[in-house]
């Protein structure tokens, strides 16, 4: 539990830090789009290319994995369903929402919870892989789609996706995994240091999001605030719960994916909002709820499965 509490405690703080940088507009102004464009384009990339490609690839195969994709994609599949055919929201909005409920905080939260509390970082590759090689094609494609000025038609989705930084960085490191012949790790040593930035910058513009006032940034929908919360933080840990009971999974394996699927929405998905400028409001404030629901709900589990 301890580390459970000391990894959120640590986001907190660096949180903290960004909401008095946007506080006092110390950066000035445009500082939010500048960051987000940085991360977006350069820091996350980099992170991705280098995780993947040291990733070992047969984690993709167990039971967990499965579990994962399972559940993930169902609870993606619910919020779908009721943005956009019972609410009838806007696909770009849609998207926005999805990603909320089902774009978990892998990188920044989820690798120090899986060193420190389960003691292995290989149980957060599912989850990453998953998003970043399912959900967020599929989002970006629609984003890039959807907020231009025309209809790209198919293939200009296609060229515009593929030239995605996220896309180019993830599909990057998986050709390097797969290769029979691995790079000498000075050729990474670049491109890790940038990809540290990663964490500390989409949590800075988180906080300073947050500083943003509400009559600026604008309000979440009370009712798709819900939605995603209820997805994130019960609907999916429970799914997680079930298939891995029914499927098999041993203790620590089932701990492994039950905390995994309660982690709180990422803050890649308010740089993403940011970046194609739709849904901001409920991926701020998304973060923002299920990252103070997750220390109840992640106690939990620990003391029910630990």
């Amino acid at each position: 539990m301890g580390a459970v509490v000391t990894a959120l405690g640590t986001m907190a703080a660096v949180i903290g830090i960004g909401w008095l940088l946007g506080r006092r507009a110390t950066l000035g102004p445009g500082a939010r789009t500048v960051l987000a464009r940085t991360c977006f384009t350069v820091a996350t990339p980099s992170l991705l290319l280098v995780t993947v490609a040291h990733t070992d690839l047969h984690a993709l195969l167990s039971r967990s994995a499965l579990v994962t994709a399972l559940s993930t994609a169902a609870v993606a599949l619910v919020a779908i369903v009721v943005l956009a055919l019972v609410w009838h929201r806007p696909a770009p909005d849609v998207v926005i929402g999805t990603l909320a409920s089902s774009y978990v905080n892998a990188g920044n939260l989820g690798l120090p919870l899986a060193v420190y509390l389960l003691g292995d970082a290989v149980a957060v590759v599912p989850s990453l892989l998953f998003q970043l090689l399912v959900i967020a094609p599929i989002a970006f494609a629609v984003l890039d789609g959807r907020t231009g000025a025309h209809a790209p038609g198919l293939r200009g989705i296609v060229r515009r996706t593929s030239g995605n930084p996220i896309i180019v960085g993830s599909l990057s490191g998986l050709v390097l995994a797969v290769l029979p012949w691995k790079l000498p790790e000075v050729v990474f040593g670049p491109l890790t240091l940038i990809g540290e930035a990663a964490a500390p910058l989409a949590l800075i513009l988180f906080g300073m999001s947050i500083a943003v006032p509400r009559s600026e940034g604008g309000r979440a929908s009370p009712r798709e605030l819900a939605l995603v919360a209820v997805l994130r933080s019960a609907v999916s840990p429970a799914l997680a719960l079930v298939l891995g009971r029914v499927l098999g999974l041993d203790r620590h394996a089932l701990l492994a994916v039950v905390v995994m699927a309660a982690l709180p929405t990422a803050q890649n998905v308010l740089v993403y909002a940011t970046q194609y400028d739709r849904g901001q409001p409920l991926a701020r404030d998304a973060g923002m709820l299920t990252t103070a629901l997750a220390v109840p709900v992640m106690l939990v589990i620990a003391a029910a499965l630990g």
